[in-house]
């Protein structure tokens, strides 16, 4: 299986620099793991869009999948209060 590559919106980067170190530190392990495996089991594919949904402690991590062009791009990593707006 060939690796895919990650984009981060610029929304995103800011999400993470808005975290807590540690918190980040639990997160990028998980999104560099989308690399080899872009629909892991614990993921979820959200309704109203093509997006897929990942969570990771206390935080969801939404990205989208673009299988021709083998790119991940994350879109956002919020709260689950902020996650969906």
């Amino acid at each position: 299986m060939a690796k895919y590559e990650l984009v981060f919106r610029t929304s995103a980067i800011k999400d993470l620099r808005n975290l807590p170190k540690h918190e980040v530190a639990l997160l990028l392990p998980v999104i560099e793991a989308l690399r080899i495996e872009p629909r892991p089991s614990q993921s979820q594919k959200l309704t109203a869009s093509e997006q897929y949904r990942l969570r990771k402690g206390r935080y969801r991590i939404l990205y989208e999948i673009e299988d021709q062009q083998l790119i991940i791009t994350v879109v956002k990593i919020a709260h689950p209060k902020e996650a969906y707006r």
